[in-house]
């Protein structure tokens, strides 16, 4: 097994897998007679490949048990993905570095904050939600094409052999 350990997610450390969409005070300005702060353009939508368009839904995530084990991650090779939680408690976000096969190696995982969703890229491997606590609900943002099944957007890759194992005790620490 490999031990991973998460690491705070932080605009630099993720630039490579996506976004972090957030409460960005340098993207923030007034609106409707100064009663809303709007915090613009977090993050662009890559989804129109092939004629698809954006769509909002929402995720009800489960906590799975521990220790954690990552067998698999997956990709959408048509379009980003965005995972914006609606209550504010942690959560981990894992992916793969590269481009090709992922593998249990290259595997990254990073601690959230409640307040923090992120915006994968399009193409990048990238473990499905893993809530922190029982359950927690987010808002996604990914693309839809009208009469797809969706499979020709997803991709899964289940290791071969071993899995990696999150760090439990540099979670809890949190």
């Amino acid at each position: 097994m490999i031990k991973i350990t998460p690491q705070p997610l932080t605009a630099e450390s993720f630039a490579p897998f996506g976004d972090i969409i957030g409460l960005d005070h340098s993207k923030s300005f007034l609106i409707n007679e100064g009663t809303t702060r709007r915090y613009h353009a977090l993050a662009e939508t890559d989804v129109s490949d092939g004629g698809g368009s954006a769509i909002l839904s929402i995720f009800d995530g489960e906590r799975r048990p521990w220790p954690l084990e990552i067998k698999m991650l997956e990709k959408h090779p048509l379009g980003s993905q965005a995972f914006i939680p609606m209550e504010d408690e942690p959560w981990l976000v894992v992916v793969g570095e590269g481009a090709d096969k992922p593998t249990v190696q290259n595997c990254r995982a990073f601690l959230a904050r409640g307040d923090q969703g992120v915006q994968y890229h399009k193409g990048v491997w990238h473990h499905p939600l893993l809530p922190l606590v029982s359950k927690q609900r987010f808002l996604v943002v990914d693309r839809y094409l009208k009469g797809e099944d969706g499979a020709a957007n997803l991709v899964e890759e289940w290791f071969d052999s071993e899995a990696a194992i999150i760090d439990i005790d540099a979670v809890e620490k949190r």
